[in-house]
């Protein structure tokens, strides 16, 4: 058990170090709404992930490329979608209105956006079908403690990561108002980037695979 507890943990650690759409949005979330309002959105992967993994498991290595790819075009358009809401931000200062996110439902939509984020991110199909998906069938294999003992260590030590994350993110806004419009427009570029990446990326693998 303690074999497969270390992977989940190594792999969870991996996965929430990654750069991607993620990990730039709760830059942008924190940025804009302090770490306290930010927080929640760390366990938006194990929302997102509780369709995503049987999707995965059960019906991605029997579905043609065209539905990754579909997949890939749409979280494209939502991250570049999320880049314009960062740019928005910046653009009106809104990072600085602390009182009156204190008050607000931001936490909620936070979350929300978040779980969006990954639902529409092609990297978790793409790691629970090559790699986080083999590992729990082989464990579920010789017994299902030890499958829940991977799944338990991967999803801690990522949550965990993507909260410090966040708290890293908010408390650098603390440092002034500067600095963190800086670091807001730094997450609104970031975002759109990604998303005209991914976007052609997409595009690209649809063209090939017609």
């Amino acid at each position: 058990m303690i074999v497969y507890l270390v992977q989940g943990l190594t792999l969870g650690l991996s996965a929430g170090a990654s750069p991607g759409p993620l990990q730039f949005y709760y830059l942008a979330h924190a940025m804009s709404n302090g770490w306290r309002k930010a927080l929640p959105a760390a366990a938006a992967p194990l929302v997102s992930d509780i369709i995503i993994a049987p999707v995965v498991l059960l019906l991605l290595t029997q579905l043609p490329p065209l539905f990754l790819n579909v997949i890939q075009v749409i979280g494209a358009l939502f991250i570049l979608y999320l880049a314009w809401g960062a740019y928005q931000s910046w653009h009106r200062g809104e990072l600085l209105d602390r009182q009156a996110i204190a008050g607000s439902d931001a936490a909620r939509r936070g979350f929300f956006k978040a779980v969006g984020v990954n639902f529409l991110n092609p990297n978790p199909y793409i790691g629970w079908s090559m790699i986080t998906g083999p590992i729990v069938l082989r464990a579920w294999a010789q017994g299902p403690a030890l499958a829940a003992a991977f799944v338990a260590g991967f999803y801690v030590s990522m949550i965990a990561l993507n909260a410090v994350l966040i708290i890293l993110f908010g408390r650098a806004g603390d440092l002034g108002p500067r600095v963190a419009r800086t670091l807001l427009g730094v997450s609104a570029i970031a975002l759109a980037l990604l998303g005209l990446y991914q976007l052609v990326m997409g595009i690209e693998r649809f063209m090939q695979t017609n």
